[in-house]
């Protein structure tokens, strides 16, 4: 009765109408994202029964290599966000950046691995369209409320905070705000923190990124940095990459950190933390358990292999630590 009672509380603040409403509002990379995720969900990729709350299903049908990237991407990630739930036992806190219409909060939660607490940080006007989500359906706020401690929910122009989870409108460049906004609700520093960046890093100045990387590092004793984007871009089907990123007024200014793993983790190592691991994509996907392999391949038809090698030869998961030599930080690994 009383989650009953705290689901009408945030849910009431929606009218019918716009609920049904489609919001159109966040274009570009967030919206090509999800609905690529939306996607491979959809022909039986990976489960995820949270991300049609947020985008629906594209009539473009993706093709094979890309819903075996996003396959990979979150596998990869995913492994790395369990081993170190794993290690702190949970009581820690995780800090996505650029989270746009990640679901990974509500699928830890089914698993009960959620942590200590959740934040996800985006722009105001991504952060807008969550919040828009989460209020107006019930499959997405039940599981906040049920791990709150009050029967309403504050909301405070693009923020969200709950006992367990945040969502955070902030720009990752302006780090005074950034640091501001997560304290305000409730961020502690002294909690081992995992923080994560897909796609994130290579659309800031390397000075941008540098500066985001030093300020986790040094507002964290205990913590570990993820990190997915491009990398081997200096080569021609990097090139491509780059240029067809520009028609679509994608502009990837942090782009010459991405010329290969050395040069990920030397950022990483440059910039406060201790140790420094990176995989593309590829190597990631020869790794996977072969009996997962042989039923994402069961899904769909791939005619080129070497268009999926090139495509995840250019993309990589890099890890960090700082700290944390009592959890085995350093001992995590994909």
């Amino acid at each position: 009765m009383a989650t009953r009672q705290r689901e009408s509380s945030i849910i009431s603040c929606c009218s019918t109408s716009s609920c049904d409403a489609d919001d159109e509002g966040v274009r570009g990379t967030c919206e090509d994202a999800s609905l690529c995720k939306r996607f491979a969900v959809s022909i039986g990729y990976w489960h995820d029964p949270y991300i049609e709350h947020f985008v629906r299903l594209s009539k473009e049908r993706k093709a094979p290599e890309i819903n075996r990237g996003y396959f990979a991407r979150v596998h990869g990630v995913s492994q790395l966000i369990k081993a170190f739930l794993r290690k702190t036992e949970c009581h820690c806190q995780i800090v996505n950046l650029g989270a746009g219409m990640d679901t990974t909060f509500w699928r830890l939660k089914d698993e009960d691995l959620l942590p200590s607490k959740y934040f996800e940080v985006d722009f105001p006007m991504i952060v807008t369209r969550k919040l828009h989500s989460i209020k107006c359906k019930p499959p997405l706020s039940s599981p906040i409320l049920e791990l709150h401690s009050e029967d309403t929910l504050q909301m405070d122009g693009h923020i969200l905070d709950s006992k367990r989870y945040a969502v955070i409108g902030a720009d990752l460049r302006d780090l005074s705000e950034l640091e501001e906004k997560l304290k305000k609700c409730n961020m502690n520093t002294q909690l081992p923190t995992l923080l994560i960046a897909e796609c994130v890093l290579v659309y800031m100045t390397p000075e941008q990124s540098a500066n985001l990387l030093k300020w986790a590092a040094n507002s964290f004793e205990r913590a570990m940095f993820i990190n997915y984007e491009q990398v081997n871009m200096g080569d021609r089907f990097g090139q491509i990459m780059i240029e067809n990123l520009r028609r679509r007024q994608c502009d990837l200014a942090g782009v010459e950190t991405c010329k290969s793993l050395e040069s990920q983790k030397e950022r990483l190592l440059s910039n406060g933390w201790e140790t420094a691991s990176a995989v593309d994509m590829m190597e990631l996907y020869n790794r996977l358990p072969r009996a997962e392999v042989s039923r994402i391949e069961s899904l769909e038809f791939l005619d080129e292999m070497e268009l999926l090698e090139q495509l995840m030869r250019h993309y990589c998961l890099c890890w960090a630590t700082k700290g944390g030599n009592e959890l085995g930080l350093k001992e995590i690994t994909y």
